[in-house]
């Protein structure tokens, strides 16, 4: 007979995977514009970037893993073929992305993916937590318009400031100035992505028994979550750098400190509240603000519109992608 723990350490395992996929496939996210503008080399910006992915771990608590844990799907329907369809949904759903080249929502991939499972084997929509899918169906379109407003403010802001300067000095400066937007918004994105991870972990525990509901994340969970995510960004998803640092905006290094320190603010904002958002669409809506403000014509609309098309897909996809997997599963291994 088959030790129980088992299926629970090989879920744990293929979570990790997801989480490290995660890194990889948004470590684009974080490095785009400090890529772009030359201020770091690739293999410096993703060493940058996984440091304080990781270093997040020590700074945000985890009201975004709670959401995850019970915040999209009643606890109860959770097992172990809920959350392998789960994980196999949105791990399908990126590398599909990635192979395209697309900046989806990881995030976003992950629970259209815990939603598809857990309706599927309830035979219900009523499984679903309502209350907290519309919150993160809410910040689908709050989170890159907040994005674009905050980088676009920050933006007029500094090109008020720096209006007299000499140019050549503004950019050095701002190339300085992008090492700590560049940290700070690769500590947004780990203290917000990896906690969806640690949410689907701690659920899985709770739904095993080995934790009482209501448990808060455990801190081997968390490190191990955080861990992961740092070494998928430390290996990189260039072909979405090449999409966010050149085909939507063409950016200069004040551009990037300015884009990335509108989208980190509002990471940290929606990490504050709880609600699980998209990196991605977070950065991408910053790096369309900041080029608005050169002139409405300097984003390429036609690029952000094919990226616009990914998010739509993505929670209907990975929902449609898991509630397959979990059929399988469920008729595989009874």
């Amino acid at each position: 007979m088959v030790n129980p723990l088992y299926p629970i350490i090989g879920l744990i395992a293929l979570a990790l995977a997801f989480d490290f996929l995660n890194g990889f496939h948004d470590s684009a996210n974080s490095i785009a514009t400090v890529v772009s503008t030359r201020v770091l080399t690739p293999r410096q910006a993703v060493l940058w970037a996984a440091f304080f992915n990781m270093v997040a771990f020590f700074i945000f608590n985890h009201s975004v893993a709670k959401t995850m844990t019970s915040g999209i799907a009643d606890v109860a329907v959770l097992d172990n073929h809920v959350i392998f369809g789960t994980l196999a949904g949105a791990c399908a759903w990126n590398i599909l992305t990635w192979y395209f080249g697309l900046p989806s929502s990881s995030s976003h991939a992950l629970m259209g993916a815990l939603a598809g499972a857990a309706v599927v084997k309830a035979g219900t929509f009523d499984v679903l937590v309502m209350s907290g899918i519309i919150k993160v169906v809410a910040f689908i379109f709050i989170s890159p318009v907040l994005g674009l407003i905050l980088g676009l403010f920050f933006g007029v802001v500094v090109y008020r400031l720096f209006s007299r300067a000499i140019p050549s000095k503004v950019d050095h400066l701002f190339r300085k100035g992008q090492l700590l937007s560049a940290a700070a918004y690769s500590l947004g994105h780990g203290g917000n992505d990896a906690q969806k991870t640690m949410g689907i972990i701690t659920g899985l525990l709770i739904s095993a028994h080995y934790l009482p509901v209501g448990s808060d994340v455990p801190k081997w969970v968390a490190v191990l979550c955080y861990t992961a995510m740092g070494l998928g960004t430390m290996f990189g998803g260039w072909r979405i750098v090449k999409t966010l640092g050149h085909k939507i905006s063409k950016l200069k290094p004040v551009d990037g400190f300015c884009a990335e320190a509108g989208a980190a603010a509002t990471l940290y904002l929606a990490s504050g509240m709880g609600v699980p958002v998209s990196t991605t669409h977070t950065i991408t809506g910053a790096i369309m603000g900041v080029g608005t403000m050169k002139r409405f014509s300097a984003v390429r609309w036609g690029v952000a519109g094919q990226i616009v098309w990914a998010w739509i897909l993505t929670i209907p996809g990975s929902a449609a992608v898991a509630a397959l997997v979990y059929v399988l599963s469920a008729s595989l291994f009874r």
